[in-house]
């Protein structure tokens, strides 16, 4: 199995980026008014201390990358150090479910991406509840898909994957991030929409399954363009179309599923802030508050747009907003999930 030079370029940057220790010159005054739903009391001096981010997968992969992306301006928003550590396993639920037993005190902060609304569809005893145990701080980016598929790949267009798919569907291979995980939900929609069964093979995170499919051991798979832009750039992969309704900036020769011939292939990754159920109120929101500036920030903006997203619009980076699409979200991926029969023991 082998590195594509691109691959070593991205891990080179999330390693320059490393883990966040930026000391403001001053802390942070976020706001002070009511965060949601649950929780209550004064942040006093919070943060007193270091914040630890927690990303519920591998290091390297999508989520990943855009957590160090925001955590930099948040430290220094907040006049503090945030530490990123990764605690991945079981499509992001090990992780999920270290931060809903956490000390509800601001310092321990969970992001995650889709999966939180996949996951109790998708697991038997999950132990935890996403809208009892968790409060929300707000969103942070919602990341396109792409169809890629190895370069080699007869297919040249989506409808020819279709066609080439059912044709051959006890040999085609789809790779994917593990059960869960986004690329393994775009991967049950595009065989939904396809109207096909294929062999899925599940890998411990996003960066193995696209080197073994840069590397030709896997036919295709759908992945974030946070993790595709760079091979779909550089040709190392073939790139059949994007699973929004409209085209991506970064990739402006790559149709979206619908001008490809397969309308119901539609699915963004949204990825959001959490905290334990029953973090105070003003802590909430000094978490919210340091994500707007995040956000905001030229840098942060400019990273994304190179890996085909952007940050969500000030309104929707708040407590109140990233519950609401939650519970949407809860109820549409249930029947997704529960119409294609897939379920972990």
């Amino acid at each position: 199995m082998r590195t594509t030079s691109r691959y070593r370029a991205a891990a080179r940057m999330i390693a320059a980026i490393g883990v966040v220790s930026l000391v403001a010159a001053c802390s942070g005054n976020g706001g002070t008014t009511g965060a949601g739903p649950t929780g209550g009391g004064d942040a006093g001096g919070y943060p007193d201390q270091n914040i630890t981010f927690v990303v519920p997968f591998s290091a390297g992969g999508p989520t990943d990358t855009v957590t160090r992306m925001i955590a930099e301006p948040m430290a220094a928003k907040l006049g503090t150090k945030i530490v990123v550590q990764n605690v991945e396993g079981a499509g992001g639920t090990v992780g999920a479910g270290e931060v809903a037993r956490a000390k509800p005190d601001g310092y321990t902060v969970l992001m995650h991406h889709i999966g939180m609304s996949t996951a109790p569809a998708l697991y038997k005893d999950l132990g935890y509840k996403p809208l009892e145990n968790f409060q929300t701080v707000g969103l942070v980016t919602e990341v396109p898909m792409t169809v890629v598929a190895r370069k080699d790949f007869a297919p040249a267009t989506l409808q020819d994957l279709v066609t080439h798919v059912k044709a051959n569907a006890d040999k085609v291979t789809l790779a994917n991030a593990g059960i869960g995980a986004a690329s393994h939900l775009c991967g049950l929609l595009f065989q939904n929409a396809a109207g096909v069964k294929v062999q899925e093979v599940p890998y411990e995170g996003t960066g193995p399954a696209l080197t073994d499919l840069v590397g030709g051991q896997v036919d295709f798979m759908c992945d974030q363009t946070t993790n595709t832009s760079g091979q779909i750039s550089a040709g190392e992969v073939k790139a059949y179309a994007v699973t929004t309704p409209e085209r991506v900036k970064s990739l402006p020769d790559l149709p979206t599923t619908a001008e490809a011939g397969l309308p119901k292939l539609q699915v963004s990754v949204w990825h959001g802030l959490y905290v334990p159920a029953g973090t105070p109120q003003d802590v909430v929101q000094k978490l919210s508050e340091a994500l707007k500036v995040a956000l905001a920030d030229q840098k942060v903006i400019d990273q994304m747009a190179k890996l085909g997203t952007a940050p969500v619009p000030a309104e929707d980076a708040t407590p109140q907003a990233h519950r609401a699409k939650l519970q949407e979200q809860l109820g549409t991926w249930a029947k997704v999930i529960a119409d294609a029969g897939v379920k972990v023991s």
